[in-house]
């Protein structure tokens, strides 16, 4: 298939996973919470079934996005990198120190202990855990970084083509933002809009960067998990959001003018 063909494959991709995950979330989740009042467990569990929409979307039309490929091709492929636990570190130990600065400074910034950014979950810790891997991390890895990453890479560059994948998986998104928030009008509704925009793009171009040196999914799916599950423990205000903005930028930006470093001195 050539690029131009790809291309146009790789947003009819994006229109797919949009218009069924909020179909789904609308759906099954609303009817569950409204029609059954399910419980939070059973609501968090309908959650991630409409997390895994992208890889749904993906491996349903399969022969439609990926025509010269085969599914066990798709898979060597997206996970096909070797698994250097050096760079596994970076992957979590990158997302870890983002959100644990994020939260000394918020801690800084309101004049309250460390740990009272910290409270107890909705479920017991070992459950969180098992219910963040998962969800995004295991459901939407297979579309967004394994399908639609090198589509937009080869398309767009890397850099442009990073910009809008990450764009991409943030506005999917969307939904969340109308039916599962705090912050639902003024000033702190577009701070956390833009937060999600700037942070949930940083996170993808970290991965674009991890993923450039070892394509496996693997690291993906750890700086996902590692970046969500903190969020289950999470007591804060719209002040994080803009701490968090901020902190992620300089991490994005830091991976890089070290990638730029790297080709620099490769040539």
């Amino acid at each position: 298939m050539n690029q131009k063909k790809k291309s146009k494959s790789g947003w009819n991709y994006v229109v797919a996973a949009y218009i069924t995950f909020a179909v789904m979330v609308l759906g099954i989740c609303g009817t569950a919470s409204l029609v059954f009042h399910a419980d939070p467990l059973v609501m968090r569990i309908l959650s991630n079934v409409c997390a895994w929409s992208p890889t749904m979307v993906l491996f349903v039309g399969f022969k439609k996005w990926c025509p010269d490929k085969t599914i066990q091709g798709f898979f060597k492929e997206a996970f096909g990198g070797k698994i250097r636990i050096s760079l596994l570190l970076v992957s979590v130990l990158s997302t870890g120190a983002a959100f644990l600065i994020s939260a000394y400074v918020f801690s800084c910034v309101k004049g309250i202990s460390f740990t009272s950014v910290f409270q107890k979950g909705s479920f017991p810790i070992i459950v969180s855990i098992i219910l963040s891997f998962l969800s995004g991390p295991t459901g939407e890895e297979c579309g967004w970084r394994g399908y639609l990453r090198p589509v937009f890479e080869n398309k767009y560059g890397f850099i442009r083509g990073n910009l809008v994948t990450g764009l991409v998986w943030t506005f999917w998104h969307t939904v969340l933002w109308a039916v599962d928030s705090d912050y639902t009008s003024g000033m702190e509704l577009v701070i956390y809009v833009l937060s999600n925009i700037v942070v949930v793009t940083a996170i993808h171009m970290i991965m674009a960067v991890i993923l450039e040196r070892e394509n496996n999914l693997i690291y993906a799916v750890m700086v996902h998990f590692f970046f969500n599950l903190p969020y289950t423990f999470l007591n804060e205000d719209i002040t994080f959001y803009v701490i968090i903005m901020v902190v992620y930028t300089i991490e994005a930006l830091a991976f890089l003018l070290f990638r730029k470093y790297n080709i620099s001195n490769q040539k």
